[in-house]
């Protein structure tokens, strides 16, 4: 079903079965929202770029009632009618994930704007945030704030959707501590293979729970979630330290020149001198990005902090970067870089993509074999790492 191209190619072969479907679609389900067949295009892209799936119509949801509804249709016409869903959220999927050939693709999007955003933090032992699958983190974010909350567990990039992320993991730099995303849910409201609306928990309807978290979305499309919230700090201090912080990301520089044209913008040199006698041409550099929360009056106090974690670490001292930011330029330091790349045109490319996973016990080989050997003859990316409890 997927049309792979290297350029914006729709699949555009039509099948009238399915425009007998989605015709019926429009007359016989009642929605609060719409269902459209006309500019379906945007539908059949995403951050990936590689795969163009045209889809046969979209909904627009306006309650969780029109997509059970599209989907029980569909169930009930049973798996002759060929007509597959899909749920797009921002469209950052990588592989046509959020693309359905000839089928209906569920804008999320259009249910989180329809919905409202519920805090629920006073005489809560445990605060959370109430929220629909089609909003996105960054406006969790600025609305939390507002109650000087914050969820535990973030993504590098805050415009994704919350079921976009939560059907995948959610991983970054604070997985070591807080877990990934998924760790932190304590409530959804699932939309089954079948069109029944469902809550679960932990406890309740739990193998639909954990099906659904990091699922893929092959096991229903989360409608809305209950987030484990945290009261939020004022500030982060961003430096090049051991683990014993808040937020720890690596990352790998290969055959680059002169660290300081390559480090991110949002760094200050601690010594530029130094700095600029550090060469990394042909060496595989490995680096480290680390974020100490704070509050203002505790500045004095944090750089003593600092300043102790350092002396214990092994490091090139030219190397050292640091910068003291507010919370929210921290957290949504990934999004400056996108409008940069949108300038240069960038940003639309193809995206190919991996994620793994690899144990401790492997770490080295993978090292030594991958950043060793295969990347220093291409590195047209960023190479990132994070650290994750297993526990």
């Amino acid at each position: 079903n997927r049309i792979s191209s290297t350029s914006n190619f729709a699949a555009s072969t039509t099948y009238l079965g399915h425009h007998a479907t989605i015709a019926s679609l429009t007359e016989r389900l009642k929605l609060d929202g719409s269902l459209r067949i006309d500019n379906v295009h945007h539908a059949a892209k995403d951050f990936g770029n590689r795969y163009s799936i045209l889809p046969a119509a979209v909904l627009y949801p306006k309650s969780v009632s029109d997509i059970s509804s599209l989907i029980n249709y569909v169930f009930q016409m049973g798996p002759t009618s060929g007509l597959t869903v899909a749920a797009r959220g921002h469209g950052h999927s990588l592989e046509g994930q959020a693309q359905a050939h000839q089928g209906v693709v569920v804008n999320m999007e259009s249910l989180g704007k329809s919905q409202e955003m519920r805090f629920h933090i006073k005489g809560e032992t445990r605060p959370f945030v109430d929220v629909s699958a089609g909003a996105l983190w960054i406006d969790i974010l600025h609305e939390g704030l507002k109650y000087g909350m914050a969820p535990k567990s973030w993504t590098d990039y805050l415009h994704l959707t919350v079921g976009g992320t939560l059907s995948n993991a959610g991983i970054s730099g604070q997985a070591f501590r807080h877990g990934p995303q998924i760790n932190n849910v304590y409530q959804l409201e699932v939309v089954t293979g079948t069109g029944q609306v469902v809550t679960c928990t932990e406890e309740m309807n739990s193998d639909l729970f954990y099906g659904v978290l990091g699922g893929l979305g092959q096991f229903g499309i989360i409608t809305r979630a209950q987030i484990s919230l945290e009261p939020a700090p004022k500030m982060e201090q961003l430096i090049s330290s051991n683990n014993s912080f808040d937020y720890v990301e690596g990352f790998v520089l290969i055959n680059r020149t002169g660290l300081l044209n390559n480090w991110r913008s949002s760094f200050n040199c601690k010594d530029p001198v130094q700095a600029s006698r550090f060469f990394s041409e042909g060496k595989t550099v490995f680096c480290l990005e680390i974020a100490k929360y704070f509050k203002e009056e505790d500045t004095e106090i944090t750089d003593q902090k600092i300043e102790g974690l350092l002396s214990k670490l092994n490091y090139n001292e030219s190397t050292l970067f640091i910068s003291e930011v507010s919370y929210v330029e921290f957290l949504d330091r990934v999004h400056v870089s996108e409008l940069k790349l949108q300038e240069k045109g960038l940003w639309d490319v193809p995206h190919p993509w991996l994620n793994l996973l690899v144990p401790k016990s492997k770490i080295h080989i993978f090292a030594n074999e991958v950043f060793g050997n295969i990347l220093t003859d291409t590195s047209n990316g960023p190479i990132l790492i994070y650290p994750v409890d297993k526990s």
